[in-house]
């Protein structure tokens, strides 16, 4: 395949080098002409139009500006039939937007922001979420295995961003839970790294984090209680009492006890703590409920 790729940053140039051992003739630009030159020392050519004669072009940005900006230049020049594939973290507004743009002109765009970091990135360990057209999406699907080892089409253009937002504020909602715990502890009187392993043991740090969605809230499923709300709110509050007494500040954790609180309000305490997170769908308006089924086809 001839493939264009602009943006050769701490996670582009290590996705570009996968294409390039992959055997594919690889055309790369980027704002810096010397964050090219390894890869043009292994065989890939410089190009100012790296759309021009390309099948696919990937793109790997800070932003929806910089994604925006370069639209123009691969609109410019992409022949009509090429797959676009942008690897930034975009707005699902401004990927509906170049899509709209690429439609005129018969140009595929996908949104496949990838998760794994620029290790993944260099060891090919990647997740990467596309929303856009499933047959170009499946064209190309031997091309995007060779950036990560874990592609997934997650639903029309736009779905791809949706997914990695969603993805990400999670990582850093468990991110800030972390440091309070961690600050809790050691401030609290245990070694770092006893707490560490004592927290790794236990059951929230042996399980995938998403992995337990499936076991109540997915499902829906809140009765016998596996931890029984009332129990969640105790540990809580004692949580938050030792933080105020060894003066550690407990923002995510005062959230989190006003959750179960709210939830306690409704009658709920015998029921399975998870049953908590049902309070964000009826805010949100939406439910998230799925059949056991299908959750076992996710985890097979």
């Amino acid at each position: 395949m001839r493939i264009g790729f602009v943006g050769l940053g701490l996670m582009g140039r290590h996705m570009a080098a996968s294409l390039l051992k992959a055997g594919h003739v690889l055309k790369v630009k980027d704002l810096r002409r010397e964050a090219a030159n390894e890869l043009i020392a292994a065989g890939a050519q410089w190009a100012q139009d790296v759309a021009t004669d390309a099948d696919i072009v990937f793109t790997s940005v800070p932003g929806p500006a910089e994604v925006e900006a370069v639209a123009k230049e691969i609109l410019a020049c992409a022949k009509p039939g090429t797959a676009w594939f942008d690897l930034s973290t975009n707005s699902p507004d401004m990927v509906r937007k170049i899509h709209g743009l690429c439609a005129h002109k018969g140009v595929q765009f996908l949104d496949a922001p990838v998760s794994g970091g620029p290790k993944g990135a260099q060891s090919g360990k990647l997740a990467i979420m596309v929303g856009g057209d499933r047959a170009t999406y499946e064209r190309c699907l031997p091309v995007i295995k060779a950036i990560g080892d874990q592609p997934f089409h997650v639903g029309e253009a736009g779905a791809g961003t949706v997914a990695k937002l969603a993805h990400n504020v999670s990582s850093f909602m468990v991110q800030t839970a972390l440091a309070e715990a961690f600050t809790l502890g050691v401030k609290a009187g245990v070694e770092p790294v006893a707490l560490l392993r004592a927290l790794r043991q236990g059951a929230t740090g042996r399980a995938r984090t998403f992995d337990r969605l499936v076991d109540q809230f997915l499902p829906g499923k809140y009765d016998p209680p596996a931890f029984a709300l009332k129990l969640a709110h105790k540990d809580v509050s004692l949580a938050l009492q030792l933080g105020k007494s060894v003066g550690v500040p407990m923002k995510a954790g005062e959230h989190a006890l006003a959750e179960l609180a709210e939830a306690m309000a409704r009658g709920w305490q015998d029921r399975d703590c998870r049953v908590a997170m049902t309070l964000q769908e009826e805010r949100a308006g939406v439910s998230v409920k799925v059949s056991e089924e299908k959750l076992k086809d996710v985890l097979a």
